[in-house]
């Protein structure tokens, strides 16, 4: 079975960035160093109000991906309309050719991706925009909540793999009993494959809670980490932290 992959969200790099003007800390520079430490693929999501990755930072990170040979992955919601500043997901997608879009289905002012699609409801708005993502040789994967009763109908839009939201899991594996969601996580994983759909996984996943979960949910291809890995790294360096995941991943293999 193929190891998983570890794609490093670098947000909160420009997070940082913003909150002063300029250019520091750099995302090209910190990409690179997750990079340098052995990540398999870089993630990013800009989002419309440019809080954080910038159009700019998304054409340069695709220059840094296409140096190393790594996979990039593009978050965004394909509903929000394009403003100033903000071409629209799709046309981003068009501009730099991800291998991986990520359909998520936040709003403009949510905080942060916390919940998946209702494939009940969205399949029929989803697919013209799967179809477009697809023929332009993007990866499509869309945001699921673990246990959707709906999770099959992803692939009726054409979409390659679902991304389980595991916030819920590292919250109930920070109080100490994970199981119950955990099983729902592996459920989905479960119905995912056998509709011939690939799996992969984020939110809130840590050093912590990041062993257990893919001894938990077996076949997990990619994890997209961003938050607590930089704060992580904010005391142990980023190369160091890069590679103490990449021990976890290795460590949850069976």
């Amino acid at each position: 079975m193929t190891a998983t992959a570890l794609s490093v969200n670098v947000n909160k790099i420009a997070v940082l960035r913003n909150s002063r003007g300029g250019g520091e800390p750099d995302v090209v520079r910190a990409a690179r160093t997750c990079l340098d430490a052995g990540a398999h693929g870089i993630t990013v999501h800009p989002r419309p109000d440019a809080r954080h990755i910038r159009e700019a930072d998304v054409h340069a990170l695709a220059r840094v991906c296409a140096d190393y040979r790594v996979e990039y992955n593009l978050e965004g919601n394909p509903f929000a309309p394009p403003r100033p500043g903000y071409p629209g997901f799709i046309a981003l997608c068009e501009a730099v050719r991800p291998a991986q879009a990520t359909l998520v289905p936040d709003s403009d002012g949510q905080l942060t991706s916390d919940h998946g699609f209702d494939f009940d409801r969205d399949i029929d708005a989803l697919a013209p925009l799967v179809a477009q993502l697809k023929a332009i040789g993007c990866r499509v994967s869309l945001f699921a909540d673990a246990g959707h009763p709906g999770t099959a109908r992803a692939r009726d839009c054409g979409a390659d793999r679902i991304e389980l939201y595991t916030g819920p899991f590292a919250e109930a594996h920070a109080a100490g009993d994970a199981s119950a969601v955990l099983d729902a996580c592996a459920q989905s994983a479960r119905i995912a494959r056998s509709v011939d759909m690939g799996i992969n996984a984020g939110h809130d996943l840590s050093q912590a809670n990041l062993a257990d979960f893919l001894r938990g949910v077996p076949g997990v291809q990619e994890v997209s980490i961003g938050h607590a890995l930089i704060s992580e790294a904010l005391y142990a360096g980023l190369d160091r932290t890069i590679r103490a995941y990449l021990d976890c991943i290795k460590n949850a293999a069976p």
